[in-house]
């Protein structure tokens, strides 16, 4: 199952085990959070919210807290004008574990089984 669900304002396909990174979200890391703007949910049942699906959610734990490399900002004119700003937009890294429709159907994101 897969879904296309809104977080701060920009739309994400996902589906259950997907790590994603979005717009800092203010959530210490372990914390689990939930989403219910959920726009689509498709594989063997197709569901298109109008404009959302009423009890369908997307539950996320945080895995990370970070910022992006630095883009350099050059502004130059004529003469001795010159100047360089930089940017680093901070993010929040999130694993999806789990995709609810709203109608009974879940899907679960596996566990890692570890090494021996």
């Amino acid at each position: 199952m897969y879904t296309v669900v809104e977080i701060k304002g920009h739309q994400y396909k996902l589906k259950a085990g997907d790590l994603i990174d979005v717009e800092k979200i203010d959530a210490e890391e372990g914390a689990t959070v939930s989403f219910d703007q959920v726009l689509f949910v498709g594989g063997t049942k197709t569901i298109v919210g109008a404009p959302v699906i009423a009890g369908a959610k997307v539950t996320a734990t945080v895995v990370r807290q970070g910022r992006t490399r630095k883009i350099l900002v050059l502004k130059r004119k004529p003469g001795a004008y010159r100047r360089k700003n930089g940017h680093r937009q901070c993010y929040t890294g999130l694993l999806i574990t789990e995709i609810s429709d709203g109608q009974g159907g879940v899907s679960k994101a596996e566990a890692k089984k570890a090494k021996k």
